[in-house]
């Protein structure tokens, strides 16, 4: 086992695992931030979206290895003062149903107004392709982003 340096959050930390360990598991079980989830495993679904140096990334298949020396930034430090303007939207909306999925499609949905803060639909139904949403709760997560581009 190897011992990895990473700024989770904006605080340095450390986490132990093997080359492969999925920074998910780092995340989850190492530093308690347990509001990354998981979901298939195998990259597909969006639920376990954290940014690594400002990039969206599927923690399942990112290792803690390949973070070593970044800056990772979960659902828990997305709002430095607070809630973030995408929070506020998505309680604003009424966005969840079963909130499983909510962590991950509101860590790519700040990906996208980091890089275009005034999005039109289409960019954001674009930017938003590949993070699923069971309950179907992709109309809502669309008004919500609405929301925080004109509201941020």
């Amino acid at each position: 086992m190897a011992t990895y340096d990473l700024t989770v959050n904006g605080r340095a930390v450390k986490v132990t695992g093997e080359s492969d360990t999925p920074l998910l598991w780092a995340v989850r079980e190492q530093l308690g931030l347990t509001g990354t989830k998981y979901g298939c495993g195998a990259g597909l679904c969006g639920a376990c979206t954290v940014h690594v140096d400002g990039v969206a990334v599927r923690s399942c298949q990112t290792s803690a290895a390949s973070a070593a020396g970044k800056k990772v930034t979960t659902i828990e430090g997305l709002g430095a003062n607070g809630l973030h303007a995408l929070q506020k939207a998505w309680i604003a909306e009424e966005t969840a149903q079963c909130g499983y999925c909510q962590s991950g499609q509101i860590m790519k949905a700040a990906e996208l107004l980091a890089r275009t803060p005034k999005p039109n639909r289409e960019q954001i139904v674009e930017h938003m392709d590949g993070n699923l949403c069971r309950c179907g709760s992709y109309p809502r997560i669309v008004r919500a982003i609405e929301r925080a581009s004109r509201e941020g």
